[in-house]
């Protein structure tokens, strides 16, 4: 009787867990959103609330709305830093590594296109005081990382890698954190529809790429 007792509380516990994830996805999801418009000091917890979620369930899970700020500031950080680990950067040629990193980059914000609304609250009403408990200098590393090996083997010109890593962000990223001013810009074409944004991908590869590399001589 007590292993079958056992056995039953046992087999409860993954399923405890999983609902629990699934749970928190489901918090950070809806605040996300909210966060995004509204940034910190303009979210409003009944607004979380209303994607079916109490809020005792949020003060539960991440103890307040700063908590749960940066929770949501938080998981892009990693879920980058997780896409970039596995892509094994150091196996490649700088140019290839450099090509990988920003169709990850790219494919990343695509699937997340109002993320950049995050960075732009955050910036505009704490300064940066949440991004930087992020550890985004991971993220860049990454980057840095493959400049400087590409200086170092004279396959990329002599170069600044943090000024030149903002701006291969910057190319990555405006695309995206900009979409629903540039859409009017034309408004013939659909921006997000998946063949504009693998126009994009290998527009900016290729634009990245001509900056970075040795100037080959005559």
């Amino acid at each position: 009787m007590g292993r079958s007792t056992q056995s039953k509380f046992s087999s409860k516990k993954p399923r405890q867990v999983r609902d629990a994830e699934a749970t928190k996805k489901q918090i950070l999801d809806a605040a996300e959103a909210e966060f995004a418009r509204n940034g910190l000091q303009g979210a409003r917890t009944e607004a979380i609330r209303g994607a079916g979620i109490n809020t005792a369930m949020i003060y539960y899970y991440f103890q307040s709305k700063e908590g749960l700020y940066q929770a949501v500031l938080q998981r892009p950080a990693v879920e980058m830093h997780e896409g970039f680990e596995q892509l094994n950067l150091d196996q490649f040629p700088p140019e290839s590594a450099l090509k990988l990193l920003v169709k990850e980059a790219i494919a990343y914000e695509a699937a997340y296109p109002h993320r950049g609304m995050l960075w732009f609250q955050e910036a505009n009403q704490n300064q940066g005081k949440y991004f930087k408990q992020g550890n985004w200098q991971e993220n860049f590393g990454y980057l840095i990382k493959i400049l400087e090996r590409g200086m170092a083997e004279g396959c990329f010109r002599q170069i600044d890698p943090f000024l030149i890593t903002l701006h291969i962000i910057g190319v990555c990223n405006l695309y995206f954190n900009a979409y629903e001013n540039i859409k009017h810009t034309r408004p013939d074409l659909q921006l997000l529809s998946p063949e504009m944004i693998d126009q994009h991908t290998q527009a900016a590869v290729n634009f990245i790429l001509a900056g970075v590399q040795q100037t080959k001589k005559s």
